[in-house]
C-alpha cells in the first residue's frame, strides 16, 4: 500500500532521547551499555536529534555506531536546531544535557549547518531520515505558524532535494503533534514521505490521530515512525506523561487498562507496542530506554500473544477506538 516497507524493514528500533540525560545524568556507561544491548538484541534502527541534551545523544550513540558496519545501520536525525560553541544556563527536559547554546532555525542554511553537525557527531557520512524537529505549537506556541512558513521555504525544500538526489532515504517531520504532519503532507511544493509522531498514536491516545492525521498519511502514501509509545512512561508506571505530569483522568485511565490487562495475562507493555505498529501506516515504532535490560523487554513485548478477547474488552469499555486497526 505505500512505501513503508522498502524504507524500514526493521518495526523497531531505539529512540534515544534519554540518552541525551533526559530528566536524569546518565552514566556514559549506562548509555553505551543500553545501545550496545539494543545492537545485541538484533536492533538496527536508531533515532537521535541535535535538542537531545544539546548532541550528547548524538555522540553517544556515534561513539558505538561508528565501529559498526554502517551498511547494516538505519539512522535517523532531526534539523531546526543549531547547537553552538557558547553556553547557556539549562532547564526542562535537557536540563542535565550539555551546556551548549542551542539555537532554534528552520530556515535552509541552518538545516545544512545542521546535518554536517549532526553527521560530525554521529561519525557517518550519510543519513538515511531526516526529520523537522518540534515545529509545532507545543514547543512555538503561537509563533509556530511562522515556524513553519520558515521551514515551507527552508528545511522542507532542503530535505525534499537532498531525497531527490538519493542523499537520504526519506524526511518529514518529527513532533509531538498532528496537525504539523497533516498541513505538510497537503503542500504541493515538496513531498514528506515519512514522519516521526510522538505520543499521539499510543494506546493511551490515537483517537483524534486516527480520525485526522492517518488517512492523510495513507492518501500521501506516507508513513509514520511512533515515538514514545509508552506515553513517556506514563503507561507502565512511570511518572511522565508525554513529556510532562500525569493528569488524573490518564491516571484513571491507566489504572483500567491495567485491570483489563491483568484479567488476561497481557503485559501493558505488548499491547502498546503491538497496537501502535498494527496501524498499516506505521513502519516502526521506537521507544526510548536507558536501562539496557529493558531492549530485551521491548523485543519479547512484540512477541508476545494476546488474545482477541482482551482488545475486545478495550473496546466494550471503550478504552480504545472501536476502530482501530488491532494486531490480530
Amino acid at each position: 500500500m505505500n512505501n513503508k516497507n522498502e524504507l524500514l524493514t526493521h518495526k523497531i528500533g531505539l529512540g534515544t532521547a534519554p540518552l541525551g540525560n533526559m530528566f536524569r545524568e546518565v552514566p556514559e556507561e549506562e548509555a553505551q551499555a543500553t545501545i550496545e544491548a539494543a545492537w545485541e538484541a538484533g536492533i538496527r534502527y536508531y533515532d537521535t536529534a541535535p535538542f537531545y541534551g544539546a548532541g550528547l545523544a548524538e555522540l553517544r550513540l556515534g561513539n558505538f555506531l561508528s565501529k559498526r558496519n554502517r551498511d547494516e545501520i538505519v539512522l535517523s536525525t532531526k534539523v531546526g536546531r543549531v547547537i553552538e560553541d557558547e553556553t547557556e544556563e539549562k532547564e526542562g527536559l535537557f536540563a542535565y544535557g550539555r551546556t551548549n547554546k542551542v539555537t532554534t532555525d528552520y530556515t535552509a542554511e541552518a538545516t545544512h549547518a545542521s546535518i554536517d553537525q549532526s553527521m560530525e557527531r554521529l561519525q557517518t557520512n550519510r543519513l538515511d531520515f531526516v526529520f523537522v524537529h518540534d515545529l509545532s505549537p507545543d514547543f512555538h506556541g503561537d509563533e509556530w505558524i511562522a515556524k513553519f512558513e520558515e521551514a515551507r521555504t527552508g528545511a522542507f525544500r532542503v530535505l525534499d532535494d537532498l531525497k531527490e538526489q538519493g542523499v537520504i532515504k526519506g524526511w518529514g517531520l518529527g513532533v509531538n503533534t498532528t496537525i504539523p504532519i497533516e498541513l505538510a503532507l497537503q503542500l504541493e511544493e515538496v513531498h514528506p514521505t515519512i514522519s516521526l509522531q510522538a505520543t499521539q498514536y499510543t494506546l493511551l491516545d490515537h483517537e483524534d490521530t486516527l480520525r485526522r492525521m492517518m488517512p492523510e498519511v495513507e492518501q500521501s502514501n506516507a508513513s509514520i515512525v511512533v515515538g514514545a509509545p509508552y506515553s513517556s512512561g506514563a503507561l507502565l508506571g512511570g511518572d511522565n506523561y508525554n513529556y510532562g505530569d500525569i493528569p488524573q483522568e490518564i491516571q484513571t485511565k491507566i489504572r483500567k487498562l491495567t485491570e483489563v490487562a491483568e484479567t488476561h495475562g497481557v503485559s501493558l507493555k505488548a499491547a502498546a507496542l503491538q497496537f501502535s505498529l498494527a496501524h498499516p501506516a506505521v513502519a516502526a515504532v521506537i521507544p526510548g530506554s536507558t536501562r539496557p535490560d529493558r531492549i530485551e523487554e521491548d523485543l519479547n513485548a512484540l512477541q508476545e500473544k494476546i488474545p482477541e478477547a482482551f482488545w475486545q474488552e478495550l473496546i466494550e469499555k471503550q478504552l480504545i477506538s472501536a476502530v482501530a486497526p488491532l494486531p490480530l
